[in-house]
């Protein structure tokens, strides 16, 4: 197995602006290979990506020693993926004894932990679903809300503010606690209506909130109910900026008829389904997966997220973008490039991003993986350097060796190799 070394900078001295942008010198990626075959040089600057160019074509401004330069011969070179679905106040803690520690400075450890763990898998922007109200009260909120602080010009961190009730005499406090959170800096209003007696009522109340804020909706549902499915896409047609779902494996379990009528109703309401390919999200009795080329079939934009990071509900939880998109073309059929469109460009929408292209113009949010096609870097892909707004964030190598033997000889594999 090969050895990896993720090295992670935490700690910059650019300088940044009020904006929260960073000011990095420019920067040259020489030699990447596109998803579409063409080997070019590309420079980035200001945050974005300012030329493309066939290779060689720009190596004279670094020669002059105008830019920074990065060799990127034998990588693929693609849009950076971001993380539409994780749970950052629970990622991490599977190890713990007893039940998962909600004090704030083990929040925080363990959210900045696991942001960096996924940045350094490529994700540069992230959407964190935490638990407010009852046991963590908004002390988890803070801890992530730090953390996400510490985190500014390394990867993009949000937050969905996750209330247990809303409605009734129970839902009270939660509502209350909900609109505290968003006036304390959470991004999305959340929530999961499965555990709410009246899951209607409970919308209703998560959609209001929303209104009153302005911030998008984002709802952690597994409910195998095409019929609460069906209101829940009418209830939240109207609202904009948008409406996320996830992870939905419960439409896995239903006949393909009706799954079809509630993919309709989701890509009429403009609706992103989020799904979780590796499962174990929410609850271990809770797996499966959304049937993502039906619901892509029907218009539905899906994207896909990582879930669980090493919780109780999946103690192995790797938080790897290509690892859901692996899954996704392996398991669920859909080609290399739809399958990274799920966790790159339709993430990417699902975050109220921008959308990158290696285009002159975009957002210089860049993932390179070893490898010249993108069915083999979903594959195998464990030689990654990610970039974030023109500066390289994180690098990952990894070297396999074999030993010197007849039988490794005889088959014609090298001795060293990289990954």
């Amino acid at each position: 197995m090969p050895d990896s070394q993720p090295q992670q900078p935490h700690s910059s001295s650019s300088s940044s602006s009020s904006s929260g942008q960073t000011d990095v010198a420019p920067l040259l990626l020489c030699g990447a290979r596109l998803a579409d075959g063409r080997t070019v040089d590309v420079r980035l600057g200001g945050g974005r990506i300012e030329a493309v160019g066939t290779a060689g074509s720009l190596a004279a401004e670094a020669a002059r020693g105008c830019v920074a330069r990065v060799d990127l011969s034998g990588y693929l070179l693609l849009p950076a993926p971001a993380e539409p679905h994780a749970h950052a106040d629970t990622a991490l803690s599977a190890d713990d004894d007893g039940p998962v520690s909600y004090d704030p400075q083990d929040v925080q450890r363990r959210a900045t932990e696991a942001a960096l763990l996924q940045l350094g898998h490529g994700a540069t922007a992230l959407r964190a679903h935490v638990r407010v109200g009852d046991v963590p009260g908004l002390g988890a909120l803070a801890a992530v809300l730090q953390a996400r602080r510490s985190l500014r010009g390394l990867a993009e961190l949000t937050t969905v503010a996750m209330p247990r009730l809303l409605t009734g005499v129970a839902g009270a406090d939660g509502l209350t606690v909900l609109r505290d959170a968003m006036k304390m800096g959470a991004s999305v209003v959340g929530g999961c209506p499965d555990l709410d007696p009246d899951p209607t009522g409970y919308v209703e109340a998560v959609l209001e909130v929303a209104s009153e804020h302005g911030c998008p909706v984002d709802l952690h549902t597994d409910a195998a109910d095409p019929a609460r499915l069906a209101r829940l896409a009418a209830m939240a047609g109207g609202l904009r900026p948008g409406v996320t779902l996830g992870p939905c494996g419960g439409l896995g379990r239903l006949p393909v008829e009706a799954v079809s009528r509630v993919a309709d109703q989701l890509a009429a309401a403009g609706v992103t389904v989020a799904c979780v390919p590796q499962g174990g999200c929410g609850g271990v009795d809770r797996r499966g997966t959304a049937p993502v080329r039906l619901l892509r079939a029907a218009g539905v934009r899906v994207a896909a997220g990582s879930g669980a990071l090493r919780d109780v509900s999946n103690p192995v939880g790797r938080g790897d973008p290509l690892e859901a998109a692996y899954i996704l073309a392996s398991v669920h059929g859909l080609r290399p490039e739809d399958a990274y469109d799920t966790v790159s460009a339709s993430a990417r929408a699902a975050l109220g991003l921008p959308e990158v292209r290696v285009e002159a113009g975009f957002p210089a949010d860049l993932l390179a993986v070893r490898g010249d096609r993108l069915a083999g870097a979903l594959s195998l892909a464990y030689s990654r350097i990610v970039v974030h707004r023109g500066r390289v964030v994180a690098r990952t190598s990894a070297v396999r060796e074999y030993c010197n033997s007849a039988a490794t000889v005889d088959m014609g594999l090298p001795r060293q190799g990289r990954g």
